[in-house]
């Protein structure tokens, strides 16, 4: 599977999905409709179907003006959510397979940024990717509107975290820097995590996109994937009785008020 970024709006990403073999393009959460157009111009496609991660405006704005120039596309997003959403045409319910691309998609339900959020998860072997909308970023995860720690915690390690690590992660912002800079504060001995601010620098400075990163980077340098490491619970003064779940939520308001 061919996937593009796209750069929408001030630091967003839609996605384009394309396949050898089939002829179906996809979208996912197209904030803005001009800059999808172009590339879909450019190679001479049309829009097969829209895929939308959460409600939020800056992930479901291009909807129409997609829908107005390829009037033909499937809007996909969370049942639930259908009268959040614009225009939904096929709702999906979690743990629901459905195909395109000629491959099988699941749907995960990861609730916590939003109540509906979903990811789109292609569970191929030699090369899983998921697109995980605002629940996961590169070293970083996204705030709390409307579900709770506990959703949000069980939703990034129990149904992401329990992904293969070899997953391709496709996130809807480009925070990377920024989160990998608080992550250096809460672990200042984690190699890992200055080595991968390094490459992210290099990469901005050319212009270059964070996204995808891999599953197994998330685990050793994204701190709300690693609220078990002592590191981590000193930073937030965190006894041994103290739960995970608190252990995210104190470091979910560290973020919110870091730089």
């Amino acid at each position: 599977m061919r996937v593009t970024a796209i750069p929408c709006l001030r630091d967003n990403y839609a996605y384009l999905l394309e396949a050898v073999g089939s002829s179906d393009t996809v979208v996912v959460d197209p904030s803005e409709a001009s800059p999808i157009c172009k590339i879909l111009q450019k190679k001479n496609k049309g829009l097969t179907s829209i895929w939308i991660t959460h409600h939020h405006r800056d992930h479901v704005g291009g909807v129409d003006d997609l829908l107005h120039s390829f009037p033909t596309a499937s809007v996909v997003g969370f049942e639930p959510d259908r009268y959040r959403i614009p225009q939904i045409t096929q709702p999906v319910q979690d743990n629901e397979v459905f195909s395109m691309l000629n491959q099988p998609v699941r749907v995960l339900h990861i609730p916590g940024h939003t109540l509906g959020a979903i990811a789109y998860f292609f569970e191929t072997h030699d090369s899983p990717s998921v697109f995980v909308g605002d629940t996961l970023f590169g070293a970083g995860c996204g705030r709390l509107f409307e579900g709770t720690p506990a959703q949000m915690y069980h939703s990034l390690h129990g149904v992401l975290g329990s992904l293969l690590p070899s997953t391709s992660v496709y996130f809807g912002h480009e925070y990377t820097k920024a989160n990998l800079q608080f992550a250096e504060t809460i672990e200042p001995t984690n190699s890992r995590i200055r080595e991968r601010l390094a490459a992210t620098n290099v990469l901005r400075s050319r212009g270059r996109p964070t996204t995808p990163s891999h599953l197994a980077d998330e685990f050793t340098t994204n701190p709300f994937l690693r609220c078990h490491m002592a590191e981590v619970r000193a930073f937030v003064n965190a006894t041994g009785a103290t739960s995970d779940v608190e252990v995210w939520q104190r470091l979910r308001r560290a973020k919110d008020t870091f730089g």
